[in-house]
C-alpha cells in the first residue's frame, strides 16, 4: 500500500513564516511536519509514499531524497500549479495501486490511526471532532457511514469534521474527473465524495487523535504535543553551574555555558551556544547554529536555525523564523492587560499567551518593544527603540 501525502501548497495563512519554504516543511521539534506525518505512517507499517510537491519543492526533495534514511521509499508526483486537492491526488495517478492512503501533510496524527485507517474499508475518510467546526468540512453520520459533507458552514450541524486523512481505491480517479471548479477556482476533493456520499458508500472512521497545524500559532501547540515524545539526549558540551530540569534535547556541537537554566521539555539543535546565564522555558525548540546569550529568556516558542538571540531578550510563546537578530534589551510581549484572546491581523489565536510571528532575517536594533499580537514580515529592519505592533510587511523598514 502506497501513501500518498499531499505537500504542494505554499501554505498562504503561514506568512511570512512560508517566504521560503513550503508549510510542510515548517519545523516542529527541529523537525519538518511533513518528516513526523511520515515517520507515524512508517511506524503504522507503510514503507511506499507519493509525495505530491509543488511550491518549495526542491527543499522537500533535498530533504527527503529517496526516503532511505528513514527506511521508506518516496516517489514525487510534481503539481505544477496548485489547483485544489482534486487535482493533487491526479498527480499521483500514476504512482499508486489499487488501494492507497491520503494525507494532508499538514497536520499531526498518531501511527496506530494511520494503521486502523489503512486497514479498513475503501473509501473511508477520516474525522475528528474540533471545537471551531465551522472552519473545516462539517459531516453527519449514520452506522459509521457519511450522509452529510457541508464546507466551511457558518451554523454547522456538528462538531464532527473531515480530518484529511482518507482510504481510497482506483475509483477515486473516475469520481476526480468528474468535479468542476469550486467558487474558490479550485478542484476540490471532498467535491469528487460526493457519489459515495449520496450511495452511502463513504465510511467514517474516528481518529483518536488529530491536529491540524493551519495558522503559526497552531504550530506551539504541535511543538508541545510532540515534544511529550522525547527523550533527553547530550551530543554537546554542557559546562559546570548549569541546571537542566526535565527532558532536555542538546545537539552536537552545541556548548550550555555556566549559569544556564533550562526547564524541559526543551531541544537545541546542533551548534549551538546558549548562555552564560539564558533561561530557556518548557515548551521551547532551537534550530541549528543559534545564539541565545546572557541574561536572555525563552519559554514556549519556536526559533528557528540561525537566529541570534544575544542579550537580555525576552521571547515567549512566539514563533521566530531563521536568520534573525535581537538586539540587546529587545523584548516581546506575550499577554493583553484584560487578559483576551490575542488577535494577529485581524484572526483570532484562540490563546490568551501568544506574542509574535517574526519572519526570517528580520533585525531587531537594541531596545525594541514588540506588542502582543503582532505579525513581522521577512528581512523586516527596526531600529533601536522602536515600538512595533501590528502587521508588519516584508522588507519594512521601521527607524
Amino acid at each position: 500500500m502506497e501513501c500518498v501525502i499531499l505537500a504542494a501548497g505554499e501554505g498562504k495563512r503561514m506568512r511570512p513564516l512560508t517566504a521560503k519554504r513550503p508549510k510542510v516543511m515548517l519545523p516542529l521539534v527541529n523537525r519538518p511536519m511533513l518528516e513526523h506525518l511520515a515517520i507515524a505512517a512508517r511506524d503504522a507499517g507503510i514503507t511506499d509514499f507519493v509525495f505530491v510537491v509543488g511550491y518549495g519543492e526542491r527543499e522537500i526533495r533535498r530533504h527527503f531524497g529517496d526516503g532511505s534514511a528513514w527506511g521508506i521509499h518516496v516517489e514525487y508526483a510534481p503539481q505544477r500549479q496548485q489547483n485544489g486537492t482534486a487535482d493533487a491526488v491526479r498527480a499521483a495517478r500514476e504512482l499508486v495501486t489499487d488501494t492507497f492512503l491520503v494525507l494532508n501533510g499538514d497536520m499531526i496524527l498518531k501511527s496506530e490511526d494511520i494503521a486502523n485507517l489503512s486497514r479498513g474499508a475503501t473509501p473511508c475518510m477520516g474525522v475528528s471532532t474540533t471545537d471551531h467546526p465551522q472552519d473545516y468540512g462539517v459531516v453527519l453520520t449514520e452506522n459509521d457511514l457519511i450522509t452529510s459533507l457541508e464546507e466551511k458552514s457558518q451554523n454547522p450541524r456538528s462538531n464532527l469534521i473531515n480530518a484529511g486523512a482518507y482510504l481510497f481505491n482506483s475509483d477515486i480517479f473516475r469520481m476526480i474527473e468528474r468535479v468542476r471548479s469550486s467558487p474558490r477556482g479550485e478542484l476540490e476533493l471532498t467535491d469528487a465524495l460526493t457519489e459515495p456520499i449520496a450511495e452511502k458508500k463513504l465510511h467514517a472512521y474516528n481518529l483518536s487523535y488529530w491536529m491540524d497545524v493551519g495558522h503559526p500559532w497552531d504550530m506551539l501547540d504541535a511543538n508541545t504535543t510532540l515534544m511529550g515524545q522525547i527523550a533527553s539526549e547530550n551530543h554537546g558540551t554542557i559546562e559546570d553551574g548549569v541546571s537542566l530540569k526535565g527532558v532536555v534535547v542538546v545537539g552536537e556541537g552545541s556548548i550550555i555555558k555556566t549559569g544556564t537554566y533550562i526547564e524541559g521539555p526543551c531541544i537545541i539543535g546542533k551548534n549551538c551556544r546558549i548562555g552564560p546565564h539564558a533561561y530557556i522555558r518548557g515548551a521551547t525548540s532551537i534550530g541549528d547554529d543559534c545564539h541565545v546569550g546572557h541574561c536572555s529568556e525563552l519559554k514556549n516558542s519556536i526559533i528557528m536555525s540561525g537566529t541570534k538571540i544575544p542579550h537580555f531578550n525576552y521571547i515567549g510563546d512566539s514563533i521566530i523564523g531563521s536568520g534573525c537578530n535581537f538586539g540587546a534589551g529587545t523584548k516581546i510581549a506575550n499577554l493583553r492587560h484584560d487578559h483576551a484572546t490575542v488577535r494577529i491581523c485581524g484572526k483570532d489565536t484562540r490563546r490568551k499567551k501568544f506574542g509574535a510571528v517574526v519572519g526570517d532575517g528580520v533585525q531587531f536594533g537594541i531596545n525594541c518593544s514588540v506588542n502582543v499580537g503582532t505579525m513581522i514580515g521577512s528581512n523586516a529592519l527596526f531600529g533601536p527603540n522602536s515600538y512595533i505592533e501590528g502587521c508588519i510587511g516584508d522588507k519594512a523598514i521601521i527607524r
